[in-house]
């Protein structure tokens, strides 16, 4: 059976190489519909592209970053950024209406500074969410990682397959 820190660390690997595929998917045809979710054994990526292109894409984007380009591992389309920014906006909401007893804003409203308070939040949570996938959701280090194959698994829904990344 894995253990967890290694089940982490090739989920953080396939997320990191999911990330660099999608960029440079985007750098070849510019914006389009893209999503994608890591595991420890790859990841699905939903896209209209064919399967060799995302092979071809992804070995490109791996290749780009066992070479140095670590900075293709963080992205601000990742999901990591929603994340952040509902966490971040609930707990100010929370905090303003349940500990707030100090002056009320220029209506008066609890609502109006908790609104404020959140909306603060969800600022913060772009650049706090870049190093959260800096830090914690991604890993650049793919030394160990190959890309075997891509398959389409159901119309636009691939599932690009790696190898080592459990290493």
């Amino acid at each position: 059976m894995l253990g967890l820190g290694r089940l982490t660390t090739a989920i953080r690997r396939n997320h990191a190489l999911e990330h660099a595929t999608v960029a440079v998917l985007l750098a070849k045809h510019g914006p389009m519909r893209i999503a994608g979710r890591a595991s420890h054994n790859g990841f699905l990526l939903y896209a209209d592209v064919t399967p060799e292109e995302v092979t071809a894409c992804a070995r490109e984007a791996l290749r780009r970053m066992q070479s140095g380009q670590a900075s293709l591992a963080i992205t601000p389309l990742c999901g990591t950024n929603i994340a952040m920014a509902g966490l971040l906006a609930a707990t100010a909401a929370t905090a303003v209406l349940s500990f707030g007893s100090g002056p009320r804003g220029p209506t008066g409203s609890a609502f109006s500074n908790a609104f404020v308070a959140s909306m603060l939040a969800v600022i913060a949570a772009q650049p706090l969410g870049l190093l959260v996938q800096q830090h914690i959701t991604t890993s650049p280090d793919l030394e160990p990682v190959e890309v075997l194959e891509t398959r389409v698994l159901r119309g636009n829904l691939k599932k690009v397959q790696t190898s080592g990344a459990l290493n």
